[in-house]
């Protein structure tokens, strides 16, 4: 079934799988901050506005450019009122105010400090809001009204008192409005932090039921090698020693023998099928072991410098591969808890049937090194499960002379023949 997207701020779509998700709560708010639109709308409606007062004999001079240009100012300074609020509100108040002493009144060329204004109180700044709009209804109504003979402002200019209710109920109107859109906004960004926290849970719900299922499956696989190897076993040795014997019975244990490996190999492709991820490629690295602990020192961005001891045998791979691991995670260590400056000495020594790992740094003990609640590492903790797989055993603490020493012994297991 074809998922569709949700409705709002663009969400994020795995090209993989094609689900969508929930996007960064701050984008919807950084694609509507440019404010150019508003801008230059304001500046359209008040020289346009102007000009056809001009020609309805409701502006006393002539549009000029200068005229134009005061009618410009606001608008222009617009374009900054996201980092200047106050400022781009006086200085479009100023103008408007400035061009109503030669126009009658009209909302046509206070459209830019109503913008302003509105923008003041949805930015969070209420009481600059009120106080602006007070100071500026306060200067309109001195300027126009009040000592209008004494500033010689035109009588056809002078408001009356419907104009003067209706601008302060405009003022009232646009501070409310901000108000209302600043918690608006932030309702909104609330709820982008819930669908994206919501988004969150559910893939990780859907990751924890992936790695149940391949748990399970592993689980599962190990059920099939278990019997499927010991019935193989049981026949392959009735089949060695019927052989001379009986042949009939020889022949029908390898065909048995055929039958099980068959299924199993079956078994165990469906189940590695189903383990793998649908973006998962066959691995093209060669398998980690001992062999490649030049490359691993070579990479550890410290200086290490290995010792091998003792009598030099076969180990088997799977113990090849766990002392790899514990090497390379105490080398990390060893970086991340030493610091980048000190020396690692690395010691691999076979004695019989165990093979003993010590990996010494000569930096400070670091007493910072992060404990778990056994008051261990987490680094020691894997080292020290991966170590138990293999009936070893595996001690982290500092070192004699000074620095932090980990010491890993395994069991090797009887040499092959």
């Amino acid at each position: 079934m074809e998922e569709h997207r949700p409705w709002g701020p663009p969400w994020r779509q795995d090209r993989r799988t094609g689900r969508y998700h929930a996007p960064d709560p701050g984008a919807f708010r950084r694609r509507r901050s440019t404010g150019a639109g508003a801008a230059v709308v304001a500046g359209f409606l008040q020289v346009v506005g102007a000009n056809n007062a001009t020609g309805d004999g409701l502006v006393t001079r002539p549009v000029t450019a200068a005229v134009v240009a005061l009618l410009l100012v606001g608008p222009f300074a617009l374009l900054w009122r996201k980092k200047f609020p106050v400022a781009v509100f006086v200085i479009a108040a100023a103008a408007s105010l400035l061009f109503a002493t030669i126009a009658v009144p009209r909302w046509t060329w206070a459209v830019a400090p109503a913008i302003a204004l509105f923008n003041l109180a949805k930015l969070g700044r209420p009481r600059a809001a009120v106080a602006g709009a007070a100071l500026t209804y306060a200067a309109y109504f001195a300027t126009c009204w009040a000592f209008a003979d004494r500033l010689h402002v035109p009588a056809v200019v002078r408001p009356e008192v419907r104009d003067l209710v209706l601008l302060a109920v405009g003022l009232v109107v646009l501070i409310f409005l901000g108000g209302a859109a600043k918690v608006r906004g932030e309702h909104m960004v609330e709820m982008m932090k819930v669908r994206a926290e919501q988004a969150r849970a559910a893939e990780e719900q859907e990751r924890r039921q992936t790695s149940e299922e391949r748990l399970r499956m592993a689980r599962e696989l190990h059920d099939v090698l278990g019997h499927h190897l010991s019935l193989i076993n049981v026949q392959a040795g009735v089949g060695l020693h019927l052989m001379d014997n009986n042949p009939e019975q020889a022949r029908e244990a390898l065909t048995a023998i055929k039958s099980a490996s068959a299924e199993a190999l079956r078994e165990v492709r469906a189940v590695l099928t189903a383990l793998r991820a649908d973006d998962e490629t066959a691995p093209r690295q060669p398998a980690v072991s001992l062999s490649r602990l030049a490359d691993l020192t070579a990479d550890a961005a410290l200086p290490v410098t290995t010792r091998v001891t003792g009598r030099e045998r076969r180990l088997p791979p799977e113990v090849d591969r766990a002392a790899y691991r514990i090497v390379q995670e105490a080398l990390t260590n060893a970086l991340k808890h030493a610091g980048p400056h000190t020396r690692v000495h690395l010691a691999l020594r076979i004695e019989g049937s165990r093979l003993r790992i010590t990996v010494r740094d000569t930096g400070p003990p670091a007493g910072d090194r992060p404990l778990t609640a056994t008051g261990e590492g987490h680094g020691v903790v894997g080292m020290r499960e991966r170590a138990a797989l293999y009936a070893g055993t595996v001690t982290a603490g500092p070192a004699p002379g000074g620095g932090w020493a980990v010491a890993a012994d395994l069991e090797l297991g009887s040499e092959p023949s």
